[in-house]
């Protein structure tokens, strides 16, 4: 199985000087500041101030089913996955954050 193609690759490709015509500028939504980490980050809309994002890989199986019960209950994934993730602090005998 071939693996798709990744942006990643393109960083060691540079554009010919002639072909850039005109400063590349930024919105404003997606300005830079400095973070409390002392890195950068990107302010996003307002739905994911104050948030932190979880990622994770998983069979296409089972992106499938969450995909498909999501939309099945009208709810999206980030919803399933936070009452998922309650459920897990539940079991563990930790208080569920609810959000």
């Amino acid at each position: 199985m071939s693996r798709k193609p990744s942006f990643a690759n393109l960083r060691s490709v540079t554009a010919p000087v002639a072909s850039v015509t005109a400063p590349v500028t930024m919105p404003a939504a997606a300005t830079v500041q400095g973070g409390a980490s002392g890195g950068t980050t990107t302010q996003g809309p307002a739905s994911r101030q104050g948030r932190k994002q979880i990622a994770g890989f998983f069979s296409p199986e089972m992106s499938f089913a969450m995909h498909t019960l999501a939309r099945r209950q009208g709810r999206s994934l980030q919803t399933l996955m936070a009452e998922a993730f309650n459920d897990v602090l539940r079991k563990h005998g930790e208080s569920p954050i609810g959000d």
